[in-house]
């Protein structure tokens, strides 16, 4: 059933994506209108198990003297979150008082576990009908898409629902402040992908190519505040330094392995209001430009109304115009018309759901996981990702976290959930163990740039890991060495 939302016209007229004709229905012939109320059952699921979490803390607060507390504690929370809350926790309050901020960062850490548990089934009606898949991918002359957004937690959902793309084994997702990725460790991961592609003879691989695609992110409602944070809300400056970037990638790559080695590039902008996108259209050498982009929100307006051949069309048009001088190869140009397409899905999907803008068009994540993402969790506003080996290298990354949840959280008197969080893989002798000990060097050293925080109670650190072939995903580690779930 569509949100009611659908047609509140008037309420959405600041979002350039949704300013329709008086006549004209919000409608465009092109949205998976199914995947979009699957997509918003997802969304309602997750986030279900998060909303209840502060609530749930005010009504323990009024009942921590009560001489039946405990069992009315646990009752509340399984009744309101699905699960028991630590004993520990609870049995002493009535001497020396709730301890909320421990209570509140373990609730999210349990509610986030519930999700990792949780994503096959959660995830199920949605995930085969994506618009974007490996075949296709293969079929645009691609084995391997490199994806590096920015760590903004408003790019969570960037594959599901911004670019209707269902992870797979083609589909590499590490995020960075101002999706500033690492260049050695690009070259690192091209290398060992290449090693992989020749040595496994795939079908069709020795004519696929490798795609690095960087995200950078803007506001069209408030640009000069609620842009990248690690650009200073500067959205030129956010993205020149993505195109610097994918340049100097390809410079690494060429200089080690020879000319023509690098692999193909691609430069996304994504409205973080509205989830819209510009993509930027590479010439024959992959090279960037700033203003030579097509904007899916454009193509919106454009084609509203239009049947969807002809809608199809006039976006291949577009793409062609645009791109005239480019000498844009086939298949990226292929890849570049179905990602526009299939963004309009999600145009809708906020029109319909959001009122054509979303509410929090700023920052509202409920943690920072730092080290290594678990990309089984996809939606917007979740969690902020550091990406890092150590602290001294994430350490740019993690501040601009700790700012954001500053404002967030501590200003409430909330504390900042840090999840440390590493794989490892079980083929490996001795992975598991030297993984842990690498998430408690992590955990102690973010305790320790961030001390005034930790000892106040304001960070909340807990670990875990998980295996790359999946026999564990997001088991708790404990200061003892010892990992359990709980």
């Amino acid at each position: 059933m569509r949100s009611a939302s659908a047609h509140r016209q008037p309420q959405a007229l600041g979002n350039p994506a949704c300013v329709v004709g008086a006549n004209q229905s919000c409608e465009h012939a092109l949205v998976d209108q199914d995947l979009n109320e699957r997509l918003y059952a997802y969304e309602r699921k997750v986030r279900g198990r998060f909303t209840p979490i502060v609530e749930l803390l005010k009504t323990l607060s009024g009942l921590q003297h009560e001489r039946d507390f405990v069992p009315q504690a646990q009752q509340l929370a399984q009744s309101q979150l699905g699960y028991d809350l630590p004993e520990i926790m609870l049995g002493d309050a009535w001497i020396s008082g709730l301890d909320l901020r421990s209570l509140y960062a373990h609730c999210i850490f349990r509610s986030f576990k519930a999700c990792i548990d949780g994503s096959a089934e959660d995830q199920s009606p949605w995930l085969s009908r994506m618009a974007i898949d490996a075949p296709f991918l293969q079929a645009c002359g691609y084995h391997t898409l490199d994806i590096s957004p920015c760590a903004d937690g408003r790019l969570q959902g960037l594959l599901p629902f911004v670019f209707r793309l269902a992870p797979n084994e083609s589909v590499y997702l590490k995020a960075y402040a101002g999706a500033l990725f690492d260049i050695e460790g690009d070259v690192s991961d091209w290398t060992l992908r290449e090693l992989e592609r020749l040595s496994s003879n795939a079908k069709g691989s020795d004519s696929c190519n490798y795609l690095k695609i960087a995200v950078y992110h803007y506001s069209t409602s408030n640009p000069s505040h609620q842009g990248c944070a690690a650009h200073g809300s500067q959205d030129h400056q956010a993205t020149i330094a993505a195109i610097d970037k994918l340049n100097e990638l390809r410079a690494a790559i060429d200089n080690s392995f020879g000319l023509g080695a690098a692999p193909e590039t691609l430069l996304i902008g994504m409205d973080t209001d509205t989830d819209a996108i510009r993509v930027h259209l590479p010439d024959n050498q992959s090279a960037h430009s700033a203003q030579r982009y097509v904007d899916s929100a454009q193509i919106f307006k454009d084609t509203l109304g239009l049947s969807a051949q002809s809608a199809r069309e006039a976006i291949t048009r577009t793409v062609t115009s645009a791109a005239r001088d480019c000498g844009l190869r086939s298949g990226m140009q292929r890849l570049i018309e179905r990602l526009l397409e299939a963004n309009l899905s999600q145009i809708e999907y906020v029109i319909q759901h959001h009122d054509g803008r979303y509410s929090d068009i700023g920052h509202n994540e409920r943690f920072i996981c730092a080290g290594e993402a678990m990309n089984e969790l996809q939606l917007r506003n979740k969690f902020y990702f550091a990406h890092l080996d150590t602290v001294e290298e994430g350490a740019a990354d993690l501040d601009v976290g700790i700012k954001i949840f500053t404002g967030l959280n501590v200003s409430r008197g909330l504390p900042i959930p840090v999840l440390v969080h590493f794989h490892y893989c079980s083929r490996v002798p001795g992975a598991r163990e030297r993984t842990i000990h690498r998430c408690q060097r992590v955990k102690s050293a973010i305790e320790s740039r961030y001390a005034s925080l930790h000892t106040q109670g304001f960070l909340q650190c807990q670990m875990a890991i998980s295996d790359l072939d999946r026999s564990e995903r997001c088991t708790w580690v404990e200061s003892s060495q010892t990992a359990v779930v709980h």
